[in-house]
């Protein structure tokens, strides 16, 4: 069975944006969380355009490459500016997880508003044997308290933001984590768990 993974550029102090991020502004003030992909010498094999460490690289086109459908929550889609009307990798198909409506997705996105379950379901069909990839704290945190996501991994980069959107919410239960492997890197450092059952 396919895999569900959250792979996120994350600072020390665990956030995912920095000060009012939102639509037209991104992600706030917090560019630098993701300068790694544009400040090595090794051209991404999925991502036109990104230029990573070796160390990067290798890590982030195998994951990319696992990828067959992305769910996101609504406030990464809507901070994302829709993602264009696409999707934020180049081959999967997009998933929105929201309460409320969204007149504005269109015919290459897909609006989920019955939950996180339904949500990864629809994406694991869609993803043809393919690994999800989940995209949000909300997600996150509504995929762990439903035992549905079997690694996180954290791309932590070395700042401090100090607010922002926090990358974890509140649990209502512990969640034990297995460290994979830890891979040092210009810039960023991967951390890639599993989660323990």
């Amino acid at each position: 069975m396919s895999k569900v993974f959250s792979a996120h550029a994350v600072s020390v102090d665990g956030y995912i944006t920095g000060r009012d991020p939102g639509a037209g502004r991104g992600l706030g003030d917090a560019p630098m969380l993701f300068d790694w992909y544009f400040d090595g010498d090794t051209p991404s094999g999925v991502f036109d355009g990104f230029k990573l460490s070796g160390p990067s690289a290798r890590i982030f086109d195998t994951l990319a490459g696992r990828v067959g459908a992305v769910v996101a929550g609504r406030n990464t889609y809507e901070d994302s500016d829709r993602f264009g009307g696409g999707s934020p990798h180049p081959a999967a198909r997009l998933f929105v997880l929201s309460r409320r409506a969204a007149p504005e997705i269109s015919e290459r996105q897909t609006l989920v508003t019955t939950g996180i379950e339904d949500a990864i379901a629809a994406a694991r069909e869609a993803a043809e044997g393919r690994d999800v990839a989940l995209m949000g704290g909300g997600v996150l945190t509504a995929a762990l308290e439903a035992d549905l996501v079997d690694e996180v991994i954290l791309h932590q980069v070395p700042v401090l933001l100090g607010s922002g959107r926090r990358f974890f919410q509140e649990l209502p239960k512990h969640v034990r984590l297995c460290l994979v492997e830890a891979v040092p890197a210009p810039g960023v450092t991967h951390l890639h768990y599993e989660v323990a059952r």
